[in-house]
Parts: C-alpha cells; sequence; structure tokens
C-alpha cells in the first residue's frame, strides 16, 4: 500500500480533484431536471450493451454499437440545453457584486409588489445583475425610463397592452417591458404555479438575475435566484432581502425558502 502512495504524482491528485469537481459541477447543473432521467437511460443502454457482449447477442450488439458510436452527438442533441447553461455558469464572475440598485430603488420595487399584490395584479420584474441579460431585454419593448413606483404600476395594470410580459431592470432604470423569458424545464414544480413563476424560475436558472413574482391569485410575493423560490411576508423581509444580494445587508428571518433544486421530488 506505502509502494502505492509512493506512486502518486501531485498531479495525479491534481488530476483526480478536477475531474471530481467537474462531475460535482455537471450533477448540480442536471439535478432536479429531465436530463437526470435522460442520463439514467443512456446508462441502461450502456448496461445492456456490455450484457449483450458477454451473451454474445450479435443483433442487439449490432444495434447498440450503431447507436453508441454517434453518443457523442447524441449528447450533445439531448443536452443542450444543459450545456448552454453550464457554459453560461463558467463565464460568470463570481467575485464581482452589482451595486447598480440602491436603497431607493430597493424601496420603489417593495412598494410597487405590495401595491399590487394588494389589489391582485400579477407582475413579473427582473433584476439585472452581473450578467448580462440582452437577449431577454431585446425580446420585449424598450423604455429605458427612471425607476419608479407609477412607471412600474402602470406597466403592470390590466389595461396595459405590455402588462404580460416581464419587465427587466438594469442600472436602477426600466430597460424593457413585456419581455419573453424562458421557462423552466424542472418537472418537479408545484403544478399549481403559473407560467410567470415558471418563467421566473427559468430565467434564474440560466442567469444570475434576481425576479420578483407577484401572484395574482393568491397575492404570494416570490423571491427566485439561481432557481430558488423564496415566499416573501412582508415589506421589511422583501427589502432585507434585495439589501442582502444587491447592497450586502444582512436579510431578514421572516422569509421562506422553497429550492427546486432536487434529485427526484420537490419539498
Amino acid at each position: 500500500m506505502f509502494e502505492f502512495i509512493k506512486i502518486i504524482r501531485w498531479q495525479d491528485v491534481v488530476d483526480i480533484l478536477v475531474v471530481a469537481f467537474l462531475l460535482y459541477q455537471l450533477l448540480s447543473i442536471i439535478r432536479g431536471t429531465r436530463s437526470v432521467q435522460m442520463v439514467l437511460g443512456l446508462v441502461v443502454l450502456v448496461g445492456v450493451y456490455f450484457m449483450a457482449r458477454i451473451l454474445d447477442l450479435v443483433t442487439l450488439l449490432w444495434l447498440l454499437q450503431t447507436f453508441l458510436g454517434s453518443l457523442f452527438i447524441i449528447i450533445i442533441i439531448v443536452f443542450q440545453d444543459d450545456i448552454r447553461r453550464a457554459l453560461t455558469q463558467v463565464g460568470r464572475t463570481p467575485f464581482q457584486k452589482s451595486m447598480d440598485i440602491v436603497d431607493k430603488d430597493i424601496e420603489e420595487i417593495v412598494l410597487t409588489a405590495f401595491y399590487l399584490s394588494k389589489r391582485r395584479i400579477g407582475a413579473l420584474i427582473v433584476i439585472e445583475r452581473d450578467m448580462g441579460l440582452r437577449d431577454y431585454i431585446e425580446s420585449g419593448f424598450h423604455i429605458d425610463a427612471r425607476l419608479t413606483r407609477e412607471m412600474l404600476i402602470s406597466i403592470f395594470m390590466p389595461v396595459s397592452p405590455l402588462h404580460d410580459g416581464g419587465v427587466v431592470i438594469r442600472k436602477g432604470r426600466i430597460q424593457t417591458a413585456g419581455a419573453i423569458l424562458p421557462l423552466t424545464q424542472n418537472p418537479y414544480i408545484d403544478k399549481h404555479y403559473g407560467t410567470r413563476h415558471r418563467a421566473a424560475i427559468g430565467l434564474s436558472e440560466e442567469t444570475d438575475a434576481v425576479v420578483l413574482v407577484v401572484s395574482e391569485e393568491t397575492q404570494q410575493i416570490s423571491l427566485v435566484q439561481h432557481g430558488a423560490m423564496t415566499a416573501v411576508s412582508d415589506e421589511v423581509s422583501l427589502t432585507n432581502s434585495l439589501r442582502a444580494i444587491f447592497i450586502g445587508a444582512k436579510s431578514g428571518n421572516d422569509v421562506r425558502k422553497y429550492s427546486w433544486k432536487n434529485w427526484f421530488s420537490k419539498q
């Protein structure tokens, strides 16, 4: 055993740690999505392939060899969304924190959310951080207006033609309204959540944006970040949570977190 330890180079240790880290990141990206079932399906096919070799099943072995021969291309096609998400996360700058949102902006957003909630008016507010949201900004109607509660409320009023999409806030300004956001593919999200919540989770899975959702049915206000949804109970809790994200203040305790990033079931 000691002889085996002696022949291990420090490069081998680094190699193992890097591979383990990459595998962990890969599993973290695909967990809680339909990709888990796809991976299990591929594992089953590989197992059947080796069984066919052992039992000398010629026809089955030929079919599996033909299929697995194009495995690399199949993986790229099947897991294209997860590959894009992984490359996006690799390009993140985790050591940089956005300081473009100030206390006044947070106050305007919080007051807007609770104003709309009390009147059962739905809303989807996206706050850009370090990762650019240009693609989503261009999918909506360009506004580039000063961030005020009056402007936000007018956008989400039912009579407004822009109320169905999302509002994107960048550097303390309302950049666009009516933006089209990607829906999450997570199969474990509660069925009673509608398109707004699924769009909020979907965007937060692909970017580092913070998304605020107001439900017109339940009047519930939710804060979504990194694929996790947080139910907010009052203005103080929401203010503290946003300050913790954008300014660095300590978040309040009266916040319940519901994480959708589970392997096979939701919490």
